[in-house]
């Protein structure tokens, strides 16, 4: 039981070093200048396997340190669970791998979400279509809009604004579906007897 509490330990302080990686490469440091080179060489090599999966990329954002860090955390479970209880069941663990899923669907649709609430709030306030963050704004919010308006319209024209307010309504309606469903899966699957 110390080993499994130990290992969750570890996971716990990779998990940390890695949030701390994929913060610092938001501001401009030298890729291999000392600090950050060390956590690179340290963490690249896991977060690299996940940025195999090009559905982990869409546009600027990099989504394989969320993979990596969904994996470790259900790693980290796992041995914790160990350590408390001393068994496992195939059935927690399969429960637990639907939490991960839940965690990273619930994260596109809410990130999808914010981001077509600020476009819609771009286009109340007349934005600056040249700004850089609009911009960015504009190429998240695009592909999530093209695809739900053609899910409701097919082929018609819709309006820019009832088209973002509908997807907005669709995505929120999903997610609260999709979590009613992804709890009461998980109930069954943690109460297996197996």
């Amino acid at each position: 039981m110390q080993l499994f509490r130990f290992i969750s330990f570890v996971v716990n302080i990779y998990m940390m070093i890695i949030i701390v990686r994929v913060i610092l490469t938001w501001f401009s440091w030298e890729r291999n200048s000392g600090f950050l080179g060390f956590l690179s060489s340290i963490t690249d090599p896991y977060i690299n396997w996940f940025r195999r999966f090009s559905f982990l990329k869409t546009g600027y954002i990099d989504f394989s340190p969320i993979a990596a860090l969904g994996v470790l955390s259900l790693v980290n479970r796992v041995f914790a669970i160990l350590a408390s209880h001393g068994s496992i069941t195939v059935g927690i663990i399969l429960a637990m791998l639907l939490q991960l899923v839940w965690g990273i669907v619930s994260f596109v649709i809410g990130f999808a979400i914010v981001v077509l609430v600020l476009r819609l709030i771009a286009d109340f306030i007349a934005h600056n279509s040249q700004n850089p963050f609009w911009r960015l704004v504009d190429g998240f919010s695009q592909p999530v809009l093209y695809r739900v308006t053609r899910l409701f319209f097919k082929s018609r024209i819709v309006n820019f604004r009832t088209g973002l307010l509908i997807s907005i309504a669709c995505l929120a309606v999903s997610y609260f579906l999709l979590r009613f469903v992804f709890f009461l899966a998980t109930r069954i699957l943690a109460n297996l007897p197996f």
